[in-house]
């Protein structure tokens, strides 16, 4: 009547998961891009910060560096994500 429903088949099994992980993928990289820019701008804002007073305080350089291997792991978690969306990608 009102709605009809889609036919299940094996390839639009693959189809919707391929679909899914695209979505996944786009999320993951729009959040990426929101971490970097917010890892930019308090890297800037600790820059603009010191005023040389406290060069013995690194706990901004900790905590750089701490964002910095966060980033990484979340590019590389993409990438792997890709890299498994292109593999069951239909060609």
């Amino acid at each position: 009547m009102g709605s009809r429903r889609r036919g299940s088949s094996f390839t639009r099994f693959l189809e919707d998961i391929v679909d899914d992980t695209k979505d996944f993928v786009d999320d993951l990289i729009d959040r990426a891009k929101d971490v970097e820019e917010d890892t930019r701008d308090a890297v800037k804002g600790a820059v603009d910060d010191d005023t040389g007073d406290d060069k013995g305080d690194d706990s901004d350089a900790r905590e750089a560096a701490a964002l910095r291997q966060q980033l990484d792991e979340l590019r590389a978690k993409i990438d792997e994500l890709t890299a498994m969306q292109q593999k069951s990608a239909p060609q």
